[in-house]
C-alpha cells in the first residue's frame, strides 16, 4: 500500500518547524544556535528532538530498527498524531471496538473525525469481518486495544491478523498491557505488514506512568510523518534520562512483570469466593475486571476505607463491573481484608 496516498493534503505539503537540533547533532564546543541561557547545565539545553540516543537503546531491547520507532508524551500523542495525520476533519473515520480505551473517540472528537464503534462478542473478542464492513472509503484507521481495556484479554491472534491483511487503511494495535501477556505481541511481524502501527509504552510493566513516555513501532514512512507533525521537544530531557536509568534495570522490571501475574492469579482466585462476585473475567493484562451484585455500592464503600478502584459499570458490556488493578502483595490484602468486612 501506498502510505502517501492515505495521508491527508495539507500534511503531506507541510513543511515541518526545523529546530537547531534538527539541524545539528553531534558533539560542539560551543553551542550558539538555540538561544539558550550558558548557565544551569545539563538542563539549560533542548533535548534532541528525535531521541536519537534513547531509540538506540530500546531498539536493542525491542529487536526493532531505530527508524521504526516514534516516542511520544505517552501513547496518547502518537494517537492523536495519527488521526490528525491521516484524518481529514468531517470527512474521514476511524473504526474502533467497544468497549476499549477512551482516548481513541477523545482523539478523534478533538479532530472533527467519526467514530464507528463495533461491539465486542460476549467473550469480549472481535470478528474482523465485522470491523472490515464497518469501514468505507473513508476509514483511514482501525484502532486495537490488546490486552484490551477495560476487559483485559487479549483479541484473537488470527482475527486481528485477517483484519491487517484485508483493510487498505492502517491498523493500530495498542498493546499498552502486552508485557503482563507474554509471546502475544505483534511487534515480531511488523515488518511483514507495512499498514501496522503498534502502541507500547513505559507506564505500565516498566512502572513509569509519571514521565510520560510512549512508543510506536511502524514503518519507517509512518514514523517520519509522525516526526513530521510532532511538536519539537516533544519529550523533555527529565524523561529521557529517567527512560536511560530504567532502561538499564530491565532484570527489576521482569521481576515486577513475574510477581504481578503471580498476584493477579491469586487475585482472580480469591476474588471468586466473595458471595458478591458473580465472575472474574480472564486477564491478560494486570488489572482485573469484576462483575459484582452492587458494583455502585462496594465501590462507594471502599472509596470511604481509602481504596481506589474503577467502577465501570457505566461501560458498555460492563455493567456492574468493577476494575481492579494489580496492586503489590501488601495492596492487595488490604483491598482483600476490606471486601471481607461486607460478608
Amino acid at each position: 500500500m501506498e502510505i502517501k496516498n492515505f495521508l491527508r493534503k495539507n500534511i503531506a505539503e507541510l513543511k515541518p518547524y526545523s529546530s537547531a537540533r534538527d539541524e545539528y547533532s553531534g558533539e560542539a564546543m560551543v553551542f550558539l544556535d538555540a538561544n539558550e541561557n550558558p548557565f544551569n547545565q545539563p538542563y539549560n539545553r533542548y533535548p534532541d528532538p528525535l531521541q536519537r540516543r534513547l531509540k538506540e537503546k530500546i531498539a536493542k531491547i525491542k529487536a526493532v530498527a531505530p527508524e521504526n520507532i516514534f516516542l511520544g508524551n505517552g501513547s496518547d500523542e502518537p494517537i492523536d498524531l495519527l488521526i490528525r495525520a491521516f484524518c481529514e476533519p468531517g470527512i474521514d473515520n476511524i473504526v474502533s471496538i467497544n468497549p476499549t480505551y477512551g482516548m481513541y473517540q477523545v482523539a478523534a472528537d478533538v479532530n472533527n473525525v467519526r467514530v464507528n464503534k463495533i461491539s465486542l462478542t460476549e467473550t469480549f473478542d472481535i470478528a474482523a469481518d465485522d470491523l472490515l464492513n464497518a469501514a468505507d472509503k473513508n476509514t483511514k484507521l482501525i484502532f486495537l486495544c490488546s490486552p484490551n481495556n477495560p476487559t483485559g484479554n487479549c483479541l484473537s491472534h488470527e482475527e486481528i491478523q485477517k483484519t491487517l491483511e484485508n483493510f487498505g487503511g492502517i491498523v493500530v494495535i495498542d498493546e499498552a498491557y502486552i508485557d503482563f501477556a507474554p509471546g502475544k505481541s505483534f511487534l515480531p511481524k511488523l515488518e511483514n505488514y507495512p499498514n501496522l502501527v503498534i502502541l507500547q509504552t513505559f507506564s505500565k510493566a516498566w512502572g513509569m506512568a509519571g514521565i510520560r513516555l510512549g512508543m510506536a513501532f511502524a514503518s519507517a514512512e509512518i514514523i517520519n510523518i509522525l516526526n513530521k507533525i510532532k511538536y519539537p521537544y516533544n519529550l523533555n530531557i527529565l524523561t529521557q534520562n529517567k527512560a536511560f536509568e530504567l532502561i538499564e534495570k530491565t532484570d527489576d522490571v521482569r521481576k515486577w512483570v513475574k510477581l504481578l501475574i503471580a498476584e493477579r492469579k491469586k487475585m482472580a482466585e480469591l476474588l471468586t469466593d466473595f458471595p458478591f462476585v458473580i465472575k472474574v473475567f480472564p486477564s491478560d493484562a494486570n488489572f482485573l475486571l469484576v462483575k459484582t451484585h452492587d458494583s455502585n455500592g462496594i465501590y462507594n464503600y471502599l472509596v470511604e476505607q481509602g481504596i481506589i478502584v474503577r467502577n465501570r459499570s457505566k461501560i458498555y458490556l460492563c455493567n456492574d463491573s468493577l476494575r481492579i488493578t494489580i496492586g503489590s502483595p501488601d495492596e492487595n490484602e488490604i483491598l482483600l481484608q476490606a471486601l471481607k468486612n461486607l460478608i
